[in-house]
């Protein structure tokens, strides 16, 4: 499969340490991608050098035909970048709808002076976002919940809110930073399986995750890192059975069955 995302040589400090130090990296189109170290590896710099977050010191990064190099985010989400925060990030005062119809808003099909004057246009594109923001919510099975304040959602209710969100914006790639974070057995199961189905819609999807199980049954392709650096990688089983990342795993925060 050609590569939808490149990144070569990409590198960041901050002061005197190096968070990521020359990683490159081909995301296949259409697959589920992941990136895996131990804490500290530069995994969630690498995703804001990624998403624009953060503008890299050196190197290059391009998506599809897009030189992304020097683009702030909001540019990129416009070519189709998506992503998702370890921290969630919820506009929590207002309803999980309103949240999913923020996410329309490089998508509005409506002359700017209806913004003023609401007329026909405005009510079309009103209606459009609405009923795409509810088959959204309830793909992230939260459709009954439509009406009801983000902020009283329960923690991994939240988590499904901020990917509909996302999703709004009809990504041609999606990047989830931490997603299984704080969720149980079963939430994570059903995550798992909402990646695949993003996968199926032919979403390309980067996640960066510590819950290996997740990793080992989702992922098309694993990456590696630890210290900034490249480590490993290569399908699910290759990573599993790689002496250097058990190694960095076990002197990190995982036990030896982390990666089993």
């Amino acid at each position: 499969m050609s590569a939808l995302l490149e990144a070569r040589e990409l590198r960041k400090s901050f002061g005197g340490v190096k968070a990521v130090a020359g990683i490159s990296i081909a995301v296949p189109e259409k697959s589920i991608f992941a990136v895996i170290g131990p804490n500290g590896a530069g995994k969630s710099t690498l995703m804001n050098l990624l998403s624009g977050t953060y503008q890299p010191d050196s190197g290059e990064l391009s998506f599809a035909d897009h030189k992304l190099t020097g683009l702030p985010a909001h540019r990129r989400a416009r070519l189709g970048l998506a992503r998702t925060f370890q921290k969630i990030r919820l506009f929590k005062q207002l309803s999980l709808i309103d949240n999913v119809l923020a996410g329309f808003h490089i998508r509005h099909q409506v002359p700017a002076w209806q913004y003023l004057l609401p007329g026909a246009a405005f009510w079309r594109d009103w209606t459009r976002c609405r009923e795409e923001g509810l088959a959204l919510l309830e793909f992230v099975g939260l459709g009954d919940l439509a009406a009801q304040r983000a902020g009283s959602l329960a923690y991994g209710q939240q988590r499904m809110l901020e990917i509909a969100r996302a999703l709004a914006t009809q990504p041609k790639l999606f990047m989830l930073d931490e997603p299984a974070a704080g969720l149980n057995a079963a939430e994570v199961a059903f995550l798992l399986q909402r990646l695949r189905d993003i996968r199926e819609r032919g979403i390309t999807v980067v996640v960066v995750e510590h819950n290996m199980d997740l990793v080992m049954k989702v992922a098309d392709h694993v990456f590696v890192m630890d210290h900034g650096e490249f480590l490993f990688e290569g399908p699910p089983k290759a990573v599993q059975s790689n002496s250097r990342v058990i190694e960095a795993y076990l002197g990190g925060e995982f036990d030896s069955g982390a990666l089993a």
